[in-house]
């Protein structure tokens, strides 16, 4: 299968440090994946150059056979590139629907239409978008008011609006209770196996990195030291030494 992004040789320094170091990463069209790695390893720069809210000092990011390299975020989005979670997207004092909808309308370029055709379709996309998150029961609640597990599907369907083919999650369990994290990574993983959306997304839970990811990518000081499958990744000895050995996944 195609790769859907390649990275080559990307590099990004703040003064003397080197935040990453010649990464070299790819992945194929409806791979579901994830990066680990300790506190300051690099993972939310590499996001952050993928993305164009970092400029990357050298190296190239290729995404559908383009070259998106230092283009800005908004640029990024059109392409087809959405993240959630890491920056709250969420308007608190609108309400649910209302959330999805400014964002379904600013997919379309119409965020300030609200007449005629483009306002038939947003209703449509909106309804559609709120129901892939389990959100249509709670379209009429106002966004700062809802559980944390709730707010997360929000933050969700805002980056869905955009429809994406390839999304990135900082942490998307982060702050909620079990149960929470259960359904939210469940329905990660319904959106990845039905829209064949290509995910990849960072998180500290080995829990829910070995029972989500099927392709684990270990950073550690700005570096990729290990990519594999979860068993492989497991098994391996600088994976155990650098990060596993103190989570016991």
């Amino acid at each position: 299968m195609a790769a859907i992004l390649e990275v080559t040789g990307l590099h990004k320094h703040f003064g003397g440090i080197h935040v990453t170091q010649d990464v070299n990463f790819s992945m194929e069209e409806g791979e579901q994946s994830a990066i680990i790695g300790p506190n300051g390893a690099g993972k939310s720069t590499f996001m952050n150059l993928l993305t164009g809210y970092y400029r990357c000092d050298a190296g190239k990011v290729v995404f559908e056979g383009q070259d998106i390299t230092n283009r800005p975020p908004h640029w990024v989005a059109r392409r087809g590139i959405s993240r959630a979670f890491q920056i709250s997207s969420i308007f608190s004092k609108m309400t649910v629907a209302e959330n999805v909808r400014s964002a379904v309308h600013a997919q379309m370029r119409h965020s300030f239409s609200i007449f005629g055709v483009a306002s038939r379709i947003g209703v449509e996309e909106t309804g559609r978008v709120l129901s892939l998150c389990g959100l249509e029961g709670k379209r009429d609640l106002v966004a700062g008011e809802l559980a944390q597990g709730d707010k997360k599907r929000l933050e969700l369907a805002i980056a869905l609006a955009g429809k994406p083919r390839l999304l990135f999650l900082d942490e998307p369990t982060a702050g909620m209770s079990i149960e929470e994290a259960r359904s939210t990574m469940e329905l990660v993983d319904r959106l990845n196996r039905e829209l064949q959306l290509t995910v990849l997304f960072t998180e500290h839970d080995m829990g829910i990195v070995f029972n989500h990811a099927r392709k684990l990518t270990l950073m550690h000081r700005g570096e990729i030291v290990v990519q594999g499958t979860p068993e492989e990744v497991r098994a391996n000895e600088i994976a155990q030494k650098v990060y596993l050995g103190e989570h016991h996944p």
